[in-house]
């Protein structure tokens, strides 16, 4: 005999909640964030890169970006913002010329028809000796290869120090900024006048800007929009945390190399911001979001208010634009803020995993032995805390689903050697070490891995360098990539 329609609807509500309940006591409880490898991040984090005075742009699918680095020239390539800071250099210059192959400087890049031209400032080994130079492209590629081209050298400059070269189109005109030797600073202001992108053609012109200090005015960029050209340019010895950006601007129509022409800006457009542990702003230029929609700067800056030329690290932040139609840069924003890429980019799988095991993808962080925890980092650190230890053989592992991972923590002069390796593989001895006290410091990045499952484990050695006073380890963020 068959049941009743309403039996027969009891009964299968009946399987179904014995069924909600056998699966709810027969899958195991975990804390561990879900897979999301195949998730696109909009997001990313500072730093883009470990070196100073960056240079960034985009340009047919790929953001292209160079940091000075003393012996070469080098340049970063990737489809993301989000994932320059694992992406592998490409060395675009080297010289063998030894009057201008040392102390490569602030390298910038350009593309004019179907050529890229590279400027950049370079010495023998005394500083006094920086002239500027170009190179130009064989091909239609950021990346080169280059040829050298020629020196930029105004005829009323012919023996003086120029360094951080910048170009600019005014009225259809083409001219060349520069800092060098001026009636007001030994690093001033100078513009002069290009015939082409390669060839000085008259005197520069000293302008002299305002500044907070006396000592430097250096790295000028430019943008030009609504009816005027803008320049902003950084001032005080970049050994300061107060290192900050000042602006000029000129008028549509205007000329350039009358000096009087440009019109001061009162007060630094871009300085220090204590409250979020950035120091020393500055060395900065701008670039378009890949949709062309939106203005963004790349600048380098410091996590620390002691004077030095070291930790100085390349950051980029989205620009707005004032009611009078000027730039507005905003306040640096913290070194691990998570900020909306920019619009067009297509994203990454990039995300992170914090000390405490949080993870904003698929991550997870646990510790052998007794680690040290606290918020005594305050804002050196990735949401203001780490974990440290000094006991030998203490562990902290990192299990993630990706490609490739980097480690930021904290150096110090009390820390000291730790063993990383990856997979249980072979490890490699990294120093925690740092004269001065910096957070969110790029550690290690790894090798480029086998998409899927891995671990990164850092293991305490008990040793330390002997400048250290101690053998601490920390641990703070990680940064996970899936190319």
């Amino acid at each position: 005999m068959s049941s009743s329609p309403r039996t027969a609807r009891t009964a299968a509500l009946v399987a179904l909640l014995l069924a909600v309940v056998f699966s709810l006591v027969s899958t195991p409880t975990s804390t561990a964030a879900p897979q999301a490898a195949a998730v696109t991040s909009k997001t990313f984090r500072n730093p883009l890169n470990t070196g100073p005075d960056p240079y960034l742009t985009y340009w047919n699918g790929s953001y292209y970006m160079t940091t000075t680095q003393g012996g070469s020239i080098r340049m970063w390539r990737s489809a993301s913002l989000a994932t320059l800071l694992e992406s592998d250099p490409v060395t675009v210059w080297t010289d063998t010329d030894s009057s201008r192959n040392k102390n490569i400087w602030a390298s910038e890049f350009y593309r004019f028809g179907d050529r890229w031209y590279l400027y950049y400032t370079a010495d023998d080994g005394v500083d006094d000796h920086h002239r500027v130079y170009v190179l130009e492209s064989d091909a239609d590629s950021p990346t080169g290869p280059y040829h050298f081209k020629s020196a930029l050298i105004p005829p009323n400059h012919t023996s003086d120090f120029a360094i951080d070269p910048s170009v600019f189109t005014h009225n259809g005109r083409l001219y060349l900024a520069y800092s060098g030797i001026n009636a007001y600073q030994h690093n001033g202001l100078n513009i002069a006048p290009l015939s082409n992108p390669y060839t000085v053609s008259g005197d520069a012109v000293a302008i002299d800007g305002a500044g907070g200090c006396a000592e430097v005015r250096e790295g000028p960029e430019f943008l030009n929009r609504n009816g005027r050209t803008w320049m902003t340019y950084s001032t005080c010895d970049t050994g300061k945390p107060d290192y900050q950006l000042w602006m000029m601007s000129l008028a549509d129509g205007a000329d350039p190399l009358v000096a009087s022409n440009w019109q001061q800006r009162g007060g630094a457009v871009f300085s220090r911001n204590d409250s979020v542990g950035v120091y020393g702003p500055g060395h900065h230029a701008f670039f378009k979001s890949p949709d062309g929609t939106e203005d963004w700067m790349v600048y380098h800056a410091k996590s620390t208010s002691q004077y030095t030329y070291t930790d100085r690290t390349s950051r980029a932040q989205k620009i707005g634009w004032n009611a009078d139609g000027s730039p507005n840069l905003g306040s640096p924003l913290a070194m691990g803020a998570t900020q909306n890429l920019p619009s067009g980019d297509p994203g990454s799988g990039n995300h992170w995993i914090n000390d405490d095991s949080r993870s904003s993808g698929d991550g997870t962080l646990a510790y052998t032995g007794t680690w040290n925890s606290g918020t005594g980092c305050g804002t050196q650190c990735f949401w203001g805390d780490d974990h440290w230890s000094d006991q030998a053989g203490n562990t902290a592992t990192l299990t993630f689903t990706g490609t490739r991972i980097a480690l930021l923590s904290v150096r110090d002069t009390g820390n000291g050697i730790a063993a990383l390796s990856v997979d249980g593989g072979a490890e490699t001895r990294v120093d925690f070490y740092g004269a001065i006290r910096t957070g969110e410091t790029v550690q290690y990045v790894s090798p480029r891995l086998a998409a899927g499952r891995h671990t990164l484990r850092i293991r305490v050695t008990g040793e330390h360098n002997a400048q250290s006073t101690a053998s601490f380890v920390s641990v703070d963020r990680a940064e996970v990539y899936t190319d």
